[in-house]
């Protein structure tokens, strides 16, 4: 029986093609929009926390900040800083020994000072190349690897070496596929010897957090000890054809946290050190990793609800299409009603019939619409950097939604159907 009444609800569904195909077209809309915007969303986030991640949840990062010129004027010692056009603002090395002898928490601090240079290694150049001066506990810290060669070492922070390691993006731009190691790289006026290249860090995105938005595959990291005896801390910026002085000692300070439940204390004992020597606190920032993903986390299940609710309105809507639709086939099938009524039928069989053929649309849209919603984060993926992830429960339960939804909206038409009188169903033209 339900097999005969299956087939006639589709053979029924197929006298009205087109009318059938924009009927599904809300329920296939709906669950494709959910899929794919899930999928999508789910991509940015897990990407999103990824890069918090990499900053280590037991880390807290002390970032230097260069003041607006408004700023800056307020500080004291502006009239000294005006009339030589040195501006001096950030972390300074006395900081980082201040944290150090200060704070018991911390396992680690690791400096970091940041400057552009032009790289060049023969005929390939990397014009305004970012050069981070480190210490070896660097790549730990921001939990970088090796390809192959070795990371700084503590030999090479005591003798000031000349030795640089290239993160991936910048070993190709500037070796192609030859291999580095060995071979010297020119950073500025300066000739460095090549010890290492990292692997690639994830997209390559700018990391947040990070030093001036930190991207590991674009840095070449140098001894801290060699960046400040070659480069110095001074910088000149040409503005407007005139010549300014920058002096920034340091541009981060990442401490590493002996335990992960004290991040938050440490976080506010580094900002009371910091703000001692650092009155106005206008040029330097303090970042808790574990803090971002906590929000990120929340924020994560807070744009699921929004997502979700958004796609269940599209659903919403094609049940009442599908709602519509049914309750004109049942006037347009009155007399078959009737029909089929005077020949035996109970209201029971007529209230099936027209669940089955509900049903059936809502199901028919469903499975297209998963089809739809994996098509589209995979060419959004394909064409574009963003990257999606489908997850597995998706599919099966927005199916199940559709059925549901073919099911509750046609109910009212069903029972609409059944009800109607033989004897006035007949007489229908």
């Amino acid at each position: 029986m339900w097999f005969q009444t299956l087939k006639l609800g589709i053979k029924s569904l197929l006298l009205h093609k087109l009318r059938s195909l924009l009927t599904m077209l809300g329920v296939i809309l709906g669950v494709g929009s959910v899929i794919s915007m899930l999928a999508i969303g789910e991509g940015s986030k897990r990407e999103a926390l990824e890069r918090i991640r990499r900053l280590g949840a037991s880390n807290v990062i002390i970032r230097s900040i260069k003041p607006t010129q408004g700023d800056s004027d307020e500080d004291e010692g502006s009239q000294e800083q005006a009339s030589s056009r040195v501006m001096e603002y950030g972390l300074r090395h006395k900081d980082l020994e201040r944290l150090k002898g200060t704070l018991p928490t911390i396992a680690r601090a690791v400096p970091i000072t940041l400057v552009r240079k032009r790289a060049q290694a023969m005929h390939r150049a990397i014009p305004n190349s970012r050069i981070l001066g480190t210490t070896p506990d660097f790549i730990d810290v921001k939990s970088l690897t090796l390809a192959r060669g070795r990371f700084i070492s503590d030999l090479d922070m005591v003798t000031g070496t000349n030795v640089a390691v290239l993160a991936a993006g910048s070993a190709e731009q500037l070796f192609n596929f030859e291999d580095p190691i060995g071979k010297s790289v020119r950073l500025g006026t300066m000739i460095f010897r090549v010890v290492g290249v990292l692997n690639p860090q994830g997209t390559g995105n700018a990391v947040a957090g990070g030093v001036g938005g930190q991207n590991f595959n674009k840095d070449i990291y140098v001894p801290l000890t060699a960046a400040r005896s070659r480069f110095g801390e001074l910088q000149i910026i040409v503005s407007a054809g005139s010549f300014n002085f920058e002096r920034n000692q340091l541009s981060e300070i990442t401490l590493t946290v002996t335990d992960q439940n004290l991040v938050s204390q440490t976080a506010a004992m580094a900002r009371k050190v910091i703000e001692t020597h650092h009155p106005k606190s206008n040029d330097i920032e303090v970042q808790v990793p574990l803090e971002l993903l906590q929000q990120a986390e929340e924020e994560k299940k807070i744009w699921n609800l929004v997502l979700g609710s958004i796609a269940g309105i599209s659903l919403l809507v094609g049940g009442i299409g599908i709602m519509n639709i049914m309750l004109a086939t049942v006037t347009e099938r009155t007399r078959e009603i009737g029909i089929r009524r005077a020949l035996g039928a109970k209201r029971r069989d007529i209230t099936i019939q027209f669940l089955v053929e509900s049903v059936v649309l809502s199901s028919t849209g469903g499975l297209l619409g998963i089809a739809f919603g994996i098509t589209v984060p995979l060419m959004v993926t394909y064409f574009s950097d963003i990257d999606s992830h489908i997850q597995w429960w998706t599919t099966p339960l927005t199916f199940a939604i559709s059925v549901g939804i073919g099911a509750v909206f046609g109910v009212y038409p069903a029972r609409q159907a059944a009800l109607l009188d033989p004897i006035e169903a007949l007489r229908h033209e």
